[in-house]
């Protein structure tokens, strides 16, 4: 089975080929020549989702799958949610969001924030959605290289080290990215 993936991102795209391993092949909108940007307007984690994968559909007619990720911490009222991505600006910089969000962490206390992602899934013709979530905290200082996005900067429950410090197959045994997608291959088994 060949499932698009509604995004240009090969970071993630190896992370989810990684938990579908030989079930099917996941593609990326790079690796089928989809070049146009698509807007995430949306209000909710939910409403990016929908909006890329039903722009995907609606231009291939594909199996597709999109995610929208938000890392909501608590002392920034869940923030940045989903503007994670673009926190520091429209050039969707790691580096940077991450310097920003520990500017904005400077002296609080609490630094409680969980990761959720949501999937929408359109297979044949039918829409799905999928949710994990991913609790912890987050650290003074980027420790790691592994990863992407705010994985140096934060610290799953019941670990010492970040996620950017974990092996792949660690990190997706305990993500909300790894979560989302196991229930997303335990569904697509059911139907197939």
């Amino acid at each position: 089975m060949k499932l698009i993936f509604a995004s240009h991102n090969q970071h993630k795209t190896k992370e989810i080929q990684n938990v579908f391993q030989s079930f099917a092949e996941i593609k990326s909108l790079s690796d089928i020549g989809f070049d146009l940007e698509i807007e995430e307007n949306g209000l909710t984690l939910k409403d990016n989702a929908e909006i890329k994968a039903k722009t995907i559909w609606k231009a291939t007619q594909l199996n597709c799958f999109a995610d929208d990720t938000g890392l909501m911490v608590a002392a920034l009222n869940n923030e940045p949610g989903v503007h994670s991505a673009r926190y520091a600006g429209l050039e969707k910089d790691p580096v940077a969001n991450n310097k920003k969000l520990l500017q904005a962490l400077n002296g609080k206390d609490n630094l409680e924030a969980s990761f959720v992602t949501v999937i929408c899934l359109i297979i044949n013709r039918e829409m799905h959605l999928f949710e994990g979530k991913l609790k912890g905290t987050i650290t003074h200082e980027p420790k790691g290289s592994e990863g992407f996005g705010y994985d140096p900067i934060f610290i799953p429950e019941n670990d010492t080290r970040t996620l950017a410090q974990l092996s792949l197959e660690e990190k997706n045994r305990i993500s909300h990215r790894g979560k989302a997608f196991a229930q997303m291959l335990d569904f697509i088994k059911t139907r197939v």
